[in-house]
This record gives structure tokens, sequence and C-alpha cells, in this order.
């Protein structure tokens, strides 16, 4: 009976240990809370961990390389927050431009190409001496923030201009401008760094772009069946490694639009939260994290078989949403 009992014993703290090595490695869920001024720290599986307060209006969110850094772009303070990963603690700022939207980091973590939208501008910073490096001018209202595989090139969204401006970092000069849909928004590189995928808000489309010709290859309808395509407002989009497989938040239709990136067609929709806005791909591409800006929560969705798993509150106006390892 003692040998039993200390079996069972042992087979139960070996269990525990396991789950516990489980969780650890499994990471966490990032998501900033535009109205609440904060980053809310989930597990992978929807549970609240922590609030970390911010600077104003916190909006786009990007990892450093080594995740120690995560850094939030503050619209109505006018500069990028740095919060500790480890303290889980905002532990400085770096002043930027009038209502930064989006940013993207340089493969080494020391620059960030963010997007000014009052200034119509992209606007490159350097991380470690907080002090701006260059300027180019971009169409009104610049959005997406988008680095090639090299880091090389930005590629920029106009939403006024209803164009990309693609920049050469180097010279520090716009090297071509692109025509898409309706008010772009967002977008993703292929794998192969061959096209460009940009979310079209007011077009309810996707315009994908041939780099090497820098011109408009394809233009993806989204449609959702008893929905006016004013309806369909499509912002972020993801990628899958293998470049097979696009996910793209419509917006206001509610809901994840699964594309076949061979075929460019959708081969399921996904019942999300109000406004489906932003979303990320789990590392091992089997779960989506989806923010939901108006009804106040984030879904999370099996990319496998295209359901939702559950929904949870994720502050008053839920943005971006990351994961850290």
């Amino acid at each position: 009976m003692k040998i039993q009992l200390k079996s069972l014993l042992l087979h139960s703290v070996c269990a525990a240990a396991l789950m516990l090595a489980g969780a650890a490695d499994a990471g966490n869920v990032w998501v900033s809370s535009e109205n609440d001024n904060n980053v809310i720290v989930f597990s992978v599986e929807g549970q609240q961990e922590a609030v970390i307060p911010t600077c104003r209006r916190p909006r786009h969110l990007a990892f450093s390389p080594n995740y120690t850094r995560l850094y939030v772009a503050c619209g109505n303070s006018d500069a990028i927050g740095i919060i500790d990963v480890a303290q889980r603690k905002m532990v400085g700022e770096v002043p930027v431009g009038e209502s930064p939207e989006i940013f993207a980091l340089s493969n080494d973590g020391l620059i960030a190409y963010a997007s000014i939208e009052d200034e119509s501008a992209l606007i490159a910073y350097n991380l470690v001496s907080k002090k701006p490096l260059f300027r180019v001018a971009t169409g009104a209202e610049p959005e997406g923030v988008l680095l090639s595989q090299d880091g090389s090139t930005a590629y920029v969204t106009s939403e006024v201009s209803n164009a990309v401006h693609v920049i050469d970092v180097t010279s520090r000069k716009q090297v071509s401008y692109i025509p898409v849909g309706k008010r772009p928004r967002r977008g993703v590189l292929t794998p192969d760094g061959k096209s460009l995928w940009v979310t079209n808000e007011l077009g309810a489309s996707i315009s994908v772009i041939h780099l090497a010709t820098a011109q408009v290859s394809h233009t993806i309808g989204l449609r959702v069946k008893g929905l006016r395509a004013t309806d369909i407002t499509p912002v972020g989009v993801v990628m899958n490694s293998a470049g097979t497989v696009a996910w793209v938040a419509l917006g206001r239709a509610n809901r994840i639009a699964r594309i076949d990136v061979a075929r460019k067609t959708i081969t399921d929709l996904i019942l999300a939260g109000q406004r489906s806005w932003g979303l990320t791909l789990s590392p091992d591409e089997k779960r989506l994290y989806v923010t939901n800006g108006l009804s106040d929560d984030m879904t999370i969705i099996d990319a496998v078989t295209s359901k939702a798993i559950r929904t949870v509150p994720a502050g008053r106006v839920p943005h971006t949403v990351v994961l850290s390892p």
C-alpha cells in the first residue's frame, strides 16, 4: 500500500511539473487597450495575468528581437512606450511625432519606423538615443508599416491617398508609389518576399501586389452572404509560414476570413466579436487571437478547424494582439 501511495504521489508530482513546464513554455498573449491606457497580459488560454499601465491610447505593439522589450505606440501621448517584459512594467518612452499609428522594428531592434498620422510621414527613430533619424513624406493618414525581410525597404499604406509608398530606408527616399483599393490599412508579405497583400477597409478587398513590378496583380473581393460590401471592412491580415493560407479580420462584418493563397478565394468564415480588428497567429500556427474593438474582447480561434474556442474580455477598445514565447 505504501509503495502504491508513493508511486501515486510521484506520478502526481511529475504530472504537475509537466503541466507547469508546459504552461511556462506556452508563452503569453499581450493586448493593447486603447481606452484603458494599458496593456493586458493573458495566458495562451485567455486567462488574464497582468495589467500594465502605459502612455495614453496604446495601439500598435511589437517585441524586440530577444523579447525583452515590448514597444507600444501611444497615439495621444505622441510617444512609443517601452515595456520591460520580465518586470511587466513600462520603463520609458521615445518621443515621436503627433499621433503615431503603426511602426516596424529594424532587424536588430534598434530603429522604429513609425507612421505619424498627423504629419503625413514615415519617421525613423533610434530607440537607444531616442532621437529621430530621418523622415520621408507620405500620403495623408499613413497607417500600416512593413519592412522587407532584409530590412532595406519599408512599405507604408496611406488611407487617404489609397496607395502604398515604397521607401528605401538606406537612401531614405520613396522609390515607388502603388495605387491600391479604398482606404488601405494593413499588409503582410508572402514568405518568399515576392508579394504584398494589403487590406482595403472601404473597398471590402485585398490588393495583391507583385513587388518586382510594383503593380497590383490581383484584387480579392471579400464577400459575406447577407451583408453589404460597406459592412465588410478588412483591417488585420496574417499568413502562415508556408504561404498557403491567409486570415483577414473583416472589421464590422464580425468575422475572420480564411483565404487559400494560391486560389485567392475564401474557404471559411469564422464568427468573432464586434469589429474584429487585429489578429495574430500562434507560433505553432494552430491558433488565431483576434481583438474585437466594439465588443471589448478577444476571440481565440482554432486555426485548423476554423472554429472559435472562446471569447474573453480584453479591456475597452482592444487594438493589437501579439504573442511572446
